[in-house]
């Protein structure tokens, strides 16, 4: 069995490009207005191995992450900028992370940060 080690940023960099390939359009319109350059945030317990989780896009107090331990994307409340609040281990591609995160904006803001 081989030890987990943390996404590189270019391994990153294509499932993010992936995602987008299948995309909808009102998808990627979404997308590229709460991207962001991707980067390394804290999560206790869980991101302290890897040095952090790699965040891709943000809006509100919402962080949308992609969990290298978990292999998916995810979105978290965060209270301060560059800590992930919640931990989550959805298997979930980036286009599916979105798609959840428009029916939320859709039904209103309590629902952004939500999701059991």
């Amino acid at each position: 069995m081989t030890q987990w080690q943390p996404i590189a940023k270019e391994a990153l960099l294509e499932r993010v490009t992936q995602g987008e390939a299948r995309m909808t359009p009102s998808q990627l319109r979404l997308w590229n207005a709460i991207r962001i350059t991707p980067q390394k945030w804290k999560q206790d317990p869980y991101g302290m191995e890897g040095d952090g989780f790699w965040v891709v896009g943000i809006v509100g107090q919402t962080a949308i992450w992609y969990n290298d331990r978990e292999e998916g994307f995810n979105r978290s409340r965060y209270s301060t900028f560059g800590t992930i609040d919640d931990y989550w281990c959805n298997h979930d591609e980036l286009e599916v992370t979105i798609a959840y995160l428009m029916a939320a904006l859709e039904r209103g803001p309590a629902l952004i940060t939500i999701r059991r």
